[in-house]
């Protein structure tokens, strides 16, 4: 074979060779535009704790078990998941304000009897209640709000008019929790069969509705009104005295600022007037 045939077979052989290669080259690669992953890529990257230092991350996209856990009837509008009986037989009942969250408009419910009970039942189908414990014979009353609660925010709460009494229930949490003071003692207000106060109220302060005891006292011509705003905490589970103002001197006794300190009220809701009341009442 002469140099000059040699040459030419070495040159066939080396093209054939390349071409082999870049088929090879290009089976390796991807079928789109995206490159092949690298090194750097999160979906390759090395679990070495040399790879990523301590509290940064690799990806912008945490994974599904990143994302905190949220359980039912807790998170923002998934209401109470539905349990319970519904409305008791016989009870007497009202649209309320929506209680837990899910922007429906709820129900709020009352027993008679010795075993007289307040109850919810939320429109995603959740009842849940509690006893009025009460030795008052007074048909009992009671209105539903929402109120500024020292953890931030508004709580739902609900007053139970009793006559003698006003009980205070927290409504937050698929629960009907009676309220306690600072020593674990229900917290009641005085409905003017004590010294403390006539009625109850919810009051604008500073842009929020706050709870509010208030004592409407006759002196000579005119009526004295005290207001005591109260400080809820724990979701409305706690209550405690707060400041103390008079809002109204030698006012009339027809005066607004007098007859609603002797109601239990909040807002445009007044305990007994067209709105939840003890059946039999």
């Amino acid at each position: 074979m002469s140099t000059h045939a040699a040459r030419r077979r070495t040159l066939s052989l080396s093209l054939a060779a390349l071409a082999t290669t870049a088929l090879l080259l290009t089976g390796c690669s991807g079928t789109g535009d995206d490159p092949s992953p690298t090194a750097t890529d999160p979906s390759t990257a090395s679990s070495s704790p040399s790879a990523t230092p301590s509290g940064s991350s690799t990806s912008t996209s945490p994974s599904p078990t990143d994302e905190p856990s949220e359980s039912a009837g807790t998170s923002p509008g998934s209401g109470c998941p539905a349990a319970g009986d519904g409305v008791p037989q016989g009870a007497s009942s009202a649209e309320v304000v929506d209680v837990d969250g899910d922007g429906r408009p709820d129900t709020a419910w009352l027993t008679a009897g010795a075993d007289r009970t307040f109850g919810i039942t939320t429109a995603s189908g959740a009842t849940f209640s509690a006893p009025i414990t009460s030795a008052s014979p007074i048909a009992a009353s009671a209105v539903v709000g929402s109120v500024a609660d020292s953890g931030g925010g508004d709580v739902p709460v609900a007053l139970v008019d009793l006559g003698r009494e006003a009980q205070l229930f927290a409504l937050g949490d698929c629960t009907v929790t009676q309220t306690l003071d600072a020593s674990g003692q229900p917290y009641v207000f005085d409905r003017g069969f004590g010294d403390q106060g006539t009625g109850v109220g919810c009051s604008n302060v500073d842009g929020a509705t706050r709870l509010a005891g208030l004592l409407a006292v006759r002196q000579g011509d005119g009526w004295t009104v005290t207001r005591t705003l109260i400080d809820l905490s724990d979701g409305g589970r706690v209550a405690a005295n707060g400041t103390a103002t008079v809002v109204a001197e030698d006012a009339t006794a027809d005066d607004p600022v007098v007859t609603t300190a002797q109601e239990v009220s909040c807002g445009d809701l007044v305990a007994g007037a067209g709105g939840l009341t003890e059946p039999g009442a």
